[in-house]
């Protein structure tokens, strides 16, 4: 190892560190996606529709979920009823699976119900993270995604010991809501296809 006087040996660490990051930067960085691939098109390809199975509120931080047997959606806001309607962002509406629902019990060696999760919205049928960077419809009513929905402490406390890492990677998504509506079960879960996004992707091959 080479050695530095003090002001040199200030500076080369310095300079290490810098290459050091740069290095690590380079192995970190994510291949661009081509919108032209076949997995671009596997991912566009058409999905088998789900539906609702249970809606559910939380009219305030930490408080209860309370079930709904309908619910409506306001655009740009959520769920009328719930604590996130009020607050413009990308967490306007949760949803997650019945099959994961069934999954994270067997982690755990119990029953999972659906307001253990406190997600708004248990869907069956449908993969959710095939509507990853998609619009789709629930019913009457139009919704992006916006992000998958990690799990949180509140899990450890609510499903007891090992619940968050048994959650992980099941935790559903987050959704804004584009066009409001009421929202009840059975109500199918669907993408939307995008034309404008299909022409463009097109055209690029």
């Amino acid at each position: 190892m080479a050695r530095y006087s003090s002001r040199q040996s200030t500076k080369a660490r310095a300079f290490e560190g810098l290459a050091y990051g740069l290095i690590l930067k380079s192995r970190l960085t994510v291949m661009p996606f081509n919108p032209a691939s076949s997995l671009a098109k596997l991912i566009d390809a058409p999905v088998r529709p789900g539906q609702v199975v249970w809606i559910g509120t939380r009219p305030m931080r930490r408080a209860e979920m309370r079930e709904e047997t309908a619910a409506f959606a306001e655009a740009g806001k959520g769920l009328i009823g719930d604590r996130y309607s009020s607050i413009d962002g990308a967490r306007q509406v949760t949803l997650s699976q019945a099959e994961s629902l069934m999954t994270i019990g067997i982690h755990l060696g119990r029953e999972i119900f659906p307001q253990d999760l406190r997600r708004n919205i248990v869907v069956s049928g449908i993969n959710l993270l095939a509507l990853k960077g998609r619009r789709f419809r629930i019913g009457g009513v139009s919704m992006e995604t916006s992000g998958e929905c990690h799990p949180c402490s509140r899990m450890e406390e609510i499903l007891g010991t090992g619940g968050f890492n048994a959650v992980r990677g099941l935790g559903g998504i987050t959704a804004r809501v584009t066009q409001g509506g009421r929202i009840q079960p059975g109500d199918l879960v669907e993408p939307i296809f995008d034309v404008c996004q299909a022409n463009s992707r097109r055209r690029s091959v």
